[in-house]
């Protein structure tokens, strides 16, 4: 197993992953997501580096999601405004509150 610093353009995040291979760029690789379902990531980026110890060269690769796998931002909710029968209703129900407070006192 070959251990390769993923560094994902996405999410802005470096981890280690195992691989039994080095990917190559343009190759795809599924990774999980924070939300914790599997996406499709596309290689943009493969490079070694000298590592600390040795003479030893280590693998990193640079992922951006699939265009094809990213999810469309919810559509923004419009604001509810309540007509003039729920206004009605709402007016109602603090005033049936508000005797039912003086009936008991």
């Amino acid at each position: 197993m070959i251990e390769i610093e993923v560094q994902n353009e996405t999410h802005q995040t470096q981890e280690r992953l195992r691989f039994s291979t080095v990917p190559r760029m343009g190759e795809g690789i599924r990774l999980l997501e924070p939300d914790g379902f599997w996406a499709s990531y596309d290689i943009i980026d493969v490079w070694y580096q000298k590592a600390e110890y040795g003479d030893v060269w280590v693998p990193f690769i640079h992922v951006r999601i699939t265009p094809s796998e990213k999810v469309g931002q919810p559509l923004a909710q419009p604001e509810i405004v309540p007509d003039d029968q729920q206004d009605v209703i709402d007016q109602a129900k603090t005033i049936a509150h508000i005797l039912n407070a003086k009936e008991t006192t």
